[in-house]
């Protein structure tokens, strides 16, 4: 009875605090005091002068005795185990007033380039400053702590009201402080803050304040993934997604060792002469049992694992082995091109490895293009990354700058890295027959490619129209599902043989016609 009593009365408090606190509280006093000095002239206003401040210390009284607060005992910075106790404990406090409460985990992007620009201590400052925001934007009864470097962890307080659309609210709320411009050291800093949470009314009856913690960190990996600024809620599909991703990964060494994981290959056409200027290595994961896994999927898994160095490995082995298996079968394929990611750009054996590769299939540099994405070159343009675009364009291998238009590289970048082609993003390609607005901005971009001396690529043609209009716009070569899509190797020689043939028959009815 006592305990029931003790739960009453808890919720009592929570919900008076609720209400006593705020702004409505600027609102709603006046107009207190004024009906009661009305209703019953100034004896009633006496007493409710005196009861308002029992009121206020009743609401504010010390709840039940606690656990001792494992953030306090080490500070702002919680670790896993720390994280998921006060998650329990949350968890806990919401149960016993028969309420809600939410984990809230949030991660900022740019605080490692601040520790790179600025040094540790700037970095430290910012990340005060953040949890300081983080904690302004929250309630009283709130928690916030940082969990490592670069995140957050944030646990509500017992709440009568925690629907998907006031967590939306309050993660928009708290995203909107962290990204506030920050003057540090007579410099603007600024951040992007992703956000993942899970409310309790979501998880099942008698869940663990481990798994509303695991729930939050598997929506913010969705969030990071779709970045940046993202706000991502958990779901049931979420959840799955996330089981089979796990899955993959316990997978994945055995698919690279069994040949499961090997590249496709893309044609790419020259739009003078109609012929194959090259092709594109695509990885593709073919699964014994689940059949294709999507690119998307099994990337994010091998760059979870670690494993992006021995994709890399596999795709230029299996490329090159490719590209001689053509040539001995007497096809013209001047060149075949390979994704490298920023992670496998940081290998400082990265150039010796594939000047190595070269040699052993007896294989010119120039045969290898080298494909780097545009947002790579902006964001570094000092240390191995560099030194390895470098020098893999002094070495003879084509430097293809990969999603034009999507990052921020400069006009000296691009004579610095000794780039050669410009592969423009398919957001500029898509509709230019029927946009004039994609007109004209792809024109402009064919224009400065051409008066830098640089070859152009469009990605992502789709149909006959735009194709044409590429043409007669000075694109150099076009890549895209309109001229054919990736296939494996050997299906690569059948297609070139009847491109080939299609080209020779054009050139002959051509003759003719003249």
């Amino acid at each position: 009875m006592k305990v029931s009593f003790d739960k009453s009365l808890g919720r009592l408090r929570i919900l008076l605090r609720r209400g006593l606190h705020g702004p409505q509280v600027l609102a709603f006093l006046p107009a207190g005091v004024l009906t009661a000095f009305w209703l019953g002239g100034e004896p009633l206003l006496i007493l409710t002068a005196l009861c308002a401040p029992l009121l206020y210390v009743f609401a504010n009284g010390a709840p039940p005795e606690a656990p001792e607060d494992p953030a306090e005992r080490k500070g702002n910075l919680a670790d896993e185990d720390t994280s998921r106790s006060l998650a329990q404990q949350a968890l806990d406090r919401a149960v016993a007033a028969n309420l809600s409460t939410a984990c809230m985990i949030v991660e900022l992007a740019g605080l490692d380039d601040v520790s790179q620009q600025a040094g540790d201590t700037t970095a430290d400052t910012l990340r005060d400053l953040s949890l300081s925001r983080l904690r302004n934007a929250l309630r009283r009864d709130d928690t916030a702590v940082r969990m490592g470097d670069n995140r957050f962890l944030v646990l509500l307080g017992p709440s009568l009201r925690l629907d998907l659309e006031a967590l939306l609210q309050l993660a928009t709320r708290i995203q909107n402080a962290l990204e506030e411009p920050a003057a540090i050291e007579n410099s603007m800093r600024y951040l992007s803050a992703s956000v993942g949470f899970c409310g309790s009314p979501r998880m099942p009856s008698g869940a663990k304040g481990a798994q509303l913690l695991e729930a939050a960190q598997v929506a913010l990996a969705e969030a990071v993934a779709n970045g940046p600024s993202a706000i991502r809620a958990w779901s049931e599909h979420m959840r799955l997604a996330h089981t089979e991703q796990k899955t993959l990964k316990s997978e994945v060494d055995r698919a690279l060792a069994a040949g499961q994981i090997q590249p496709w290959f893309q044609p790419q056409l020259c739009t003078s002469t109609g012929r194959i200027s090259g092709v594109e290595a695509l990885a593709r994961w073919i699964h014994p049992t689940r059949g294709i896994v999507p690119p998307a999927q099994f990337l994010r898994v091998l760059e979870d694992a670690g494993r992006m160095e021995r994709l890399s490995e596999v795709i230029l082995q299996h490329s090159l082995t490719a590209l001689r298996s053509w040539d001995t079968a007497g096809l013209s394929i001047p060149r075949v091109s390979v994704n490298f990611s920023d992670q496998e750009l940081r290998d400082p054996r990265l150039v010796e490895r594939i000047q190595w590769e070269l040699d052993r299939f007896g294989l010119t540099p120039e045969r290898l293009g080298v494909e780097v994405l545009e947002t790579v070159i902006a964001s570094s343009p000092e240390g191995v990354v560099a030194r390895n675009i470098v020098e893999l364009g002094k070495l003879g291998c084509q430097i293809d700058l990969d999603d034009f238009g999507t990052g921020h590289a400069s006009i000296t970048s691009l004579r610095r890295f000794k780039v050669h082609r410009l592969k423009i993003d398919r957001s500029f390609v898509t509709r230019i027959d029927r946009d004039e607005d994609q007109h004209r901005m792809l024109a402009a971009i064919l224009g400065m490619a051409d008066r830098l001396g640089l070859e152009t690529l469009a990605e992502g043609v789709e149909s006959v129209g735009e194709h044409a209009l590429l043409a007669q716009l000075g694109c150099d070569h076009v890549q895209g599902f309109g001229i054919a899509r990736p296939m494996p190797a050997d299906q690569i020689a059948e297609w070139a043989h009847q491109h080939d043939e299609r080209i020779a028959g054009a050139q002959r009815l051509g003759r003719s016609s003249g």
